[in-house]
């Protein structure tokens, strides 16, 4: 059998997607460098004697007005903030977590607390001067016109979040990327036919890294890191924990092959947290998509509409891959050489999480079975032939559920 698809890491960077750790700017970082910088224009400012002049007073006065106006934009940012997360866990999914880490959120915040700081510490800077550089209330309202700017844009990115449309094409969106990510044929006619990565020649098993910390959530695994500890030691980690996936004290992350890798640098590159994220996580949109249309099929809601849109994304995700290798990926050194085995979900882990649990549930709508149907028709057109079984067996028991429990004429019609 052939064996896994590899991701050369080297001189084409066809990998560095998938290898490097996404690692976003902390909201603390980020508040405490807009501080600094503030308390650092706020000193400087005022101390300049040249070019043009205004009165201090003046000066101090559009100061003060834009310390409130700062403190009316931080209040505005919680609302929101707190409105969509309630709003999105409420009506879409627990999980569901786009607008809370938002780089826009945060940044709106770093930036009024560094206007706020360049506030006051140029009011105190200025102290009793009678006249000010031009350039205090210039740049405080430039200051003032990106907070607003940004303002809006939060703005229309909460609306935006609390919209069923909006959200699910956001989550198609970060899946596809994710997925293309993952598999460079995804959605090729012509790709690989490949579902398991099948024998490949491999060095022994010379230890294994278990996992000694507490219960924690992989995010992400390093694989730049791991790969440079890998050649290091001219051997091959083979990772057995999926991202998205619990690790419990006990469980075996990795095995190594060949060289020896101390268990420490292996731990060392999982990273852990408490939700999942999509950078290395080809399943969380198929989760959250199936937990959206769930949410919808609960009878106290019972939106079959909405489940049917939620099986638009989801087919739109499905036929990515569904011609494209799925089997486990192989990461390469810039010598071309293979030194991590990363795991991925097969094409039944796909359908069971974005299709299963959401058809179950539509057994009573027969707009969602309708639509399934379409799908699974549409799928097995272009999928793989070794993939048809698994589409065919779901698609046998769709046209069981439209036949005995519903009429005839809507078995080929998806409302919406």
């Amino acid at each position: 059998m052939d064996a896994p698809s590899t991701m050369l890491f080297g001189p084409d960077r066809s990998a560095e997607r998938v290898v490097r750790p996404r690692r976003a700017l902390r909201a603390g970082a980020a508040q405490v460098t807009a501080a600094a910088v503030g308390l650092a224009l706020g000193l400087a400012l005022p101390q300049i004697s040249g070019g043009y002049q205004v009165t201090a007073l003046r000066a101090v006065d559009v100061l003060k007005v834009m310390g409130v106006g700062v403190l009316s934009v931080a209040t505005l940012i919680f609302s929101l903030l707190f409105l969509v997360v309630q709003w999105a866990a409420g009506n879409f999914s627990h999980r569901l977590v786009l607008f809370r880490y938002d780089p826009v959120v945060w940044r709106v915040f770093a930036l009024v607390v560094g206007i706020l700081v360049f506030s006051v510490t140029a009011t105190l800077a200025i102290g009793s001067h009678r006249t000010v550089s031009v350039a205090v209330p210039i740049t405080a309202l430039v200051l003032s016109g990106a907070a607003i700017v940004l303002a809006r844009r939060l703005q229309l990115i909460a609306l935006r979040s609390i919209q069923l449309s909006h959200v699910l094409a956001d989550v198609r969106e970060r899946g596809l990327d994710v997925l293309q990510a993952l598999y460079p044929s995804a959605g090729r006619v012509d790709g690989a036919t490949r579902d398991d990565g099948g024998a490949r020649h491999l060095p022994e098993v010379t230890s294994t890294a278990v996992w000694a910390g507490d219960t924690v959530l992989v995010t992400q695994v390093d694989l730049l890191r791991l790969v440079r500890f890998a050649r290091r030691a001219d051997a091959v980690v083979v990772l057995k924990v999926p991202v998205g996936t619990t690790l419990y004290p006990g469980d075996v992350v990795a095995e190594v092959r060949g060289g020896p890798v101390p268990d420490s640098d292996v731990l060392a590159t999982v990273i852990g947290g408490l939700e999942r994220t999509f950078h290395q996580d080809p399943t969380l949109a198929f989760r959250l998509l199936s937990d959206i249309g769930l949410r919808a099929l609960s009878p106290a809601i019972h939106d079959p509409a909405t489940a049917v849109q939620v099986l638009d994304a989801v087919e739109g995700l499905l036929r990515l891959i569904a011609s494209a290798d799925l089997g486990d990926r192989t990461i390469a050194d810039g010598a071309g050489a293979v030194r991590v085995v990363m795991r991925l979900p097969s094409w039944e882990d796909y359908l069971r999480v974005g299709f299963d649990d959401l058809c179950r549930a539509a057994s009573d709508a027969p707009m969602v079975l309708s639509r399934a149907r379409q799908l699974l028709d549409r799928l097995r057109a272009t999928a793989q032939q070794r993939r048809h079984r698994s589409l065919e067996e779901r698609l046998a028991w769709v046209d069981e559920e439209l036949t005995a429990r519903h009429p005839p004429f809507l078995r080929d019609a998806a409302g919406r």
